[in-house]
C-alpha cells in the first residue's frame, strides 16, 4: 500500500509522546500570550498592522513573482537599506522566510570542498542549510569555541563557522567574540543567525553581533528574521555588499522563490522604524525575562537563566510537558512545549516568551499558573 509505512511511524510517534497538532486560534483569544516570538509586542501594533495594510493597497497582495523577476518593489529596497544601517552591516537582502535566508547564507557560502563547523544546538534551518550545501560539515560541541578550532585545524581550505547567536530551546547566547577570533585564525568566515537576537539585544536591539562588535566586519555574515521582534513575517540576510551580490546571484531559496509580499514588508519597515523611536522595548524584553526567571526559580522550578528574551524551564517527560502545557492553557496562559526531536538534548521543557508588553500583573499570573500547574 503506498505510504503504508506512515501508520507505523504514526503509533511510534504516539507511544513515545510525540504526537504534534494544529491548534488555529482565534483573533480575539482570551489566553495571556507567552509562546509566541513577538519579542516586542509588535505583531498588533496599529503602526505596524497599518504598515502592512497601506502595503497591501499600494502593491498588491502578494509579490507576483521572484525576486529576480518581478518580485522586487521599492517597497523591499527601502527595507533592506534599512535593516542594513540599523543593524550596521553594508548591504542586506530579504527572503520569504527566516528558514529561506539561512538555506540561501549556507549553502552559498559553502561550496565543494569547504568545511562548515556547526554547533550541536543549531536551529533546524542551519542544519538543513548545512545537509544542502555541498561542504563539508563537521558538528562540534555547543557553544565552544575551543571546539570551533580543533575542527578548523582539520582542514585546509576555505571553512565557514555557522552558529545561532541566541539558541531556540533554552534562550542562551552563543560565545561570538570567541567564535570570531577561532574563526579568523583560520581565515573562516562566521555565519550567525540572530534570529533571536535582532531587537532584544544590542544597542536599542540592534542585534547580538551588533553588542559584540562586529557589525559591518568583512568577514562576518548574520541571519534574520522579521517574524519575531518585528512582528512581521520574512527573513533576511546581512553582510558585506560582495556577499550579499553572491548570493542575490547564488542562493538558490532566493532564485527561485517568490519574493515576500509586500505585506509583510510593509509591516516589518513599520516595526523596524517604531524600534528606532522606542529603543526601550529592547531592555524591556530582557527585563521581563529576567524577572520571569527570578519568579519561577524562586518558585522552585527549575528555569534556564536567559541572555535574551527566551525562558526554558524544564519538564520532567515529554509526555508530563505536553500536560503541563495543556493546563497552564486551561487556566488562560499560553506557553510553548519543546519536546524531541526539535530539543537537541531530548529534554522536553516549556518554552516562555518574554514579551516587552507584559504588566508585572501578567508576570505574576503567568508564573502563578506555571507553578500551579507543574506535574
Amino acid at each position: 500500500m503506498a505510504f503504508g509505512w506512515i501508520d507505523e511511524q504514526a503509533e511510534l510517534r504516539r507511544r513515545a509522546g510525540l504526537v504534534r497538532t494544529l491548534r488555529p486560534r482565534p483573533a480575539d483569544s482570551p489566553l495571556l500570550d507567552l509562546a509566541s516570538n513577538d519579542y516586542l509586542g509588535l505583531a498588533q501594533h496599529p503602526e505596524v498592522t497599518e504598515g502592512a495594510a497601506r502595503a497591501a493597497r499600494t502593491w498588491g497582495g502578494g509579490a507576483t513573482g521572484s525576486r529576480l523577476v518581478t518580485g522586487t518593489t521599492e517597497l523591499h529596497t527601502e527595507l533592506e537599506r534599512e535593516l542594513a544601517d540599523f543593524c550596521g552591516f553594508e548591504a542586506a537582502l530579504v527572503f520569504s522566510s527566516g528558514y529561506a535566508a539561512n538555506l540561501a547564507a549556507v549553502t552559498a557560502l559553502a561550496p565543494h570542498g569547504s568545511l562548515i563547523v556547526s554547533d550541536a544546538g543549531n536551529h533546524a534551518s542551519l542544519i538543513d542549510g548545512c545537509r544542502l550545501a555541498r561542504g563539508t560539515t563537521q558538528v562540534v560541541a555547543h557553544a565552544e569555541p575551543d571546539a570551533v578550532r580543533k575542527a578548523l585545524h582539520t582542514h585546509d581550505g576555505p571553512a565557514v563557522v555557522v552558529s545561532d547567536t541566541v539558541f531556540s530551546v533554552d534562550g542562551d547566547a552563543a560565545p561570538l567574540a570567541g567564535l570570531a577570533e577561532a574563526s579568523r585564525e583560520h581565515g573562516a568566515g562566521l555565519v550567525v543567525d540572530d534570529a533571536h537576537g535582532l531587537g532584544v539585544l544590542g544597542d536599542g536591539g540592534r542585534g547580538a553581533p551588533h553588542a559584540a562588535g562586529l557589525a559591518g566586519a568583512d568577514d562576518v555574515v548574520v541571519t534574520v528574521t522579521l517574524s519575531k521582534s518585528l512582528g512581521s513575517q520574512g527573513g533576511a540576510v546581512l553582510g558585506p555588499a560582495r556577499v550579499i551580490d553572491h548570493l542575490v546571484n547564488a542562493a538558490r531559496t532566493f532564485i527561485f522563490d517568490t519574493g515576500l509580499a509586500p505585506a509583510a514588508a510593509g509591516a516589518a519597515l513599520a516595526a523596524l522604524r517604531l524600534l528606532r523611536r522606542e529603543p526601550e522595548r529592547a531592555a524591556r524584553a530582557r527585563a521581563v525575562a529576567n524577572e520571569l526567571h527570578a519568579r519561577l526559580t524562586a518558585a522552585g522550578l527549575q528555569a534556564v537563566r536567559p541572555d535574551a528574551a527566551v525562558v526554558s524551564v524544564r519538564a520532567p517527560s515529554p509526555e508530563g510537558a505536553v500536560r503541563w502545557a495543556a493546563e497552564c492553557r486551561a487556566a488562560g496562559l499560553a506557553v510553548g512545549c519543546f519536546r524531541p526531536p526539535s530539543v537537541p538534548d531530548g529534554i522536553s521543557r516549556l518554552r516562555l516568551t518574554a514579551r516587552a508588553d507584559l504588566s508585572e500583573g501578567q508576570i505574576e499570573r503567568a508564573v502563578r499558573v506555571i507553578g500551579e500547574t507543574r506535574p
